[in-house]
């Protein structure tokens, strides 16, 4: 989205004018992930697929594509150090914000045959990579890539994993919506398809367009740049999966988001890491960054940490079907104490 629309088209315009397409880009930011859960949610029931699974696999690479587009771009375009930063940074956001912030709002669903197949493979991706990076740093120090056959590695799975999905949501069997089971079908697979595709286009825009907003307005009013990077490019990078799961909750559809969270956290480790390492070697360590080690002391084992949590959360929750509010809390605190701790960082004081 970056390339498609770029900031330099905004940075001129009057305050009034930005805030104007900033009104303008929520609304078309709510309309999109509106459309999306609506046909989402038909999909589900009209193919006999649980709506938990078609978060996890439909909905999930929709809005995780525009970000392995970008981090390819910056990949071929020699700045290959951001997408494995920004990998890892998501799949933080989207555990413990996206779905700490769900537990907070509403009871959200613990869906067994998900969260025990699925969720192992998103626990089992990171485990994955994080043993990769640090294999690689002991053998090569500074060094050390994520190589492009281990991109193809990533991407191998992912295919094995979109297709696995497909195949475990057969074995599960679903009870109609009651409020639709006796209602005829009002749109058809296709229809619906680009319904979620049109709903998709919009979140996207509608994201890029409220954070370029936000951005040029904070920039106006001397916000430090650093303070930026640490907050409004971290949420701008999510923003797509945050409102999707905030309209779900909206929607009466609490299940979209925790299929969205678990399938968003293995497409930003399979098929974002995957496809920038496919198109260049990813460096695990950043020789320009105030701390080279940064990536692997402090963002993989929080992104560890928040899905082990996210692992002990589910053990506790399957069996009564649903996770408790309280479960979200730690999630939160732990993400607040690695912004600022990165901030801290970035400011030369942590």
């Amino acid at each position: 989205m970056e390339h498609l629309i770029p900031e330099a088209w905004f940075i001129d315009l009057p305050v009034v004018a930005l805030l104007v397409i900033g009104a303008i880009s929520l609304w078309i930011l709510a309309k999109g992930a509106d459309w999306l859960v609506e046909a989402a949610s038909e999909l589900a029931e009209q193919l006999g697929m649980p709506k938990v699974v078609i978060g996890a696999t439909i909905v999930s690479l929709g809005t995780t594509a525009p970000e392995c587009a970008v981090s390819v771009m910056a990949a071929i375009e020699g700045n290959s150090g951001l997408a494995l930063g920004n990998s890892v940074g998501s799949v933080i956001f989207d555990t413990a914000v996206i779905f700490g912030g769900g537990c907070l709002i509403t009871t959200l669903p613990a869906d067994r045959f998900l969260l025990q197949r699925q969720g192992w493979v998103q626990f089992g991706s990171a485990v994955l990579l994080a043993a990769f990076c640090y294999l690689q740093v002991a053998r090569y120090g500074d060094a050390a890539v994520v190589p492009r056959w281990m991109g193809m590695t990533l991407l191998m799975l992912l295919a094995w994993y979109l297709w696995i999905s497909v195949k475990w949501s057969r074995q599960q069997v679903t009870a109609p919506d009651p409020e639709i089971a006796d209602a005829a079908p009002t749109h058809n697979v296709l229809a619906l398809l680009g319904r979620m595709l049109l709903g998709l286009v919009f979140v996207l825009v509608g994201s890029r367009l409220t954070i370029v907003c936000v951005t040029i307005l904070a920039r106006r009013l001397q916000i430090p740049e650093v303070v930026i990077s640490a907050t409004l490019v971290a949420f701008g990078t999510s923003l797509p999966e945050c409102i999707v799961g905030l309209m779900a909750i909206r929607k009466r559809h609490p299940e979209l988001l925790v299929g969205n969270v678990v399938g968003a956290d293995i497409l930003n480790i399979l098929f974002v890491t995957g496809a920038a390492a496919l198109a260049q070697d990813l460096p695990i360590v950043d020789p320009d960054a105030r701390d080279p080690y940064v990536f692997l002391r402090v963002a993989v084992p929080v992104m560890l940490a928040a899905l082990l949590y996210f692992r002990i959360c589910i053990a506790a929750s399957v069996k009564r079907g649903a996770f408790q509010r309280w479960m979200g809390i730690p999630l939160l605190l732990l993400y607040l104490g690695f912004t600022v701790y990165s901030f801290l960082s970035e400011m030369g004081t942590g």
